[in-house]
């Protein structure tokens, strides 16, 4: 199995890789507009490196409003033609429109179950095929491979680092999901 941290340590030194591995990557998150920031970040790398996606985050937490959900489910056709002209972030029509759509949905969900966080909490556990299906259920442009690393990257999933990287033992202290059983 190949972990990211073997390629921060081997060439992703001093990069924006680095930041990310050490301080975010895997690390539980708490608050709603951080996991739909982080799910869109995901929809936005499909065909496109992480690097790219890394080195545009601050445009995209600014063009997105911070990923303030109820914001952005408000979107109306003015703003999604203001997201299409930023040359700041990912200029594609469907994945901008996924990110509308999925706050969305997001806010169905806030109210039904309090949160988005509580919603995927009362999902676990679940297979990663489990997830991949939920999510196609209720999101869009959400395939294998963006669910997985949503999921990986936020402490629902374990994986994403090597049990002998340091930043592994510091996730261990936040109790990710994917350590608690049914």
């Amino acid at each position: 199995m190949s972990f990211y941290c073997t390629f921060v340590k081997e060439k992703g030194k001093g990069t924006v890789h680095e930041i990310y591995h050490d301080t975010e990557y895997g690390f539980p998150l708490e608050s709603d507009n951080e996991l739909f920031a982080r799910l869109v970040l995901e929809i936005n790398q499909a065909g496109l490196s992480w690097e790219t996606i890394l080195k545009k985050k601050d445009a995209f937490y600014k063009a997105f409003d911070q990923f303030d959900i109820k914001k952005v489910s408000r979107y109306t056709q003015k703003k999604f033609d203001a997201l299409m002209a930023d040359a700041g972030i990912i200029r594609n029509r469907l994945k901008i429109n996924a990110a509308i759509e999925n706050a969305k949905v997001i806010t169905g969900i806030q109210k039904e179950f309090g949160s988005f966080k509580n919603w995927l909490d009362q999902q676990h556990p679940k297979t990663k095929e489990e997830w991949v299906k939920l999510f196609k259920k209720y999101f869009k442009f959400t395939g294998g491979e963006i669910v997985n690393e949503f999921l990986m990257s936020t402490g629902y999933l374990p994986g994403c680092h090597a049990e002998d990287c340091p930043t592994y033992k510091k996730i261990l202290k936040k109790k990710p999901m994917w350590m608690k059983q049914g």
